[in-house]
């Protein structure tokens, strides 16, 4: 199952550089009255990252509470 799982993520990042290197031309976007200019593919590469990092961190706190909830409680 490793090995499988090393895959898809080499997989994911081949794609994702490939998408990188297509995309090169500067774009802006907008939010909540922020506006950054830069290549898209710098974008794209700080979106994947954030997401990673976010889908981690929302991984472990599901984790957690599911550990907690299953916890016997120990004033019997």
């Amino acid at each position: 199952m490793r090995w499988f799982n090393t895959a898809v993520i080499v997989a994911l990042a081949a794609a994702m550089l490939i998408f990188a290197l297509q995309n090169l031309q500067s774009v802006t976007v907008a939010f909540l009255g922020f506006r950054i200019s830069a290549p898209l593919a710098i974008l794209s590469i700080i979106i994947y990252l954030l997401g990673m990092a976010t889908g981690g961190s929302a991984w472990a706190l599901i984790r957690w509470a599911w550990e907690g909830s299953r916890r016997t409680p120990s004033n019997t």
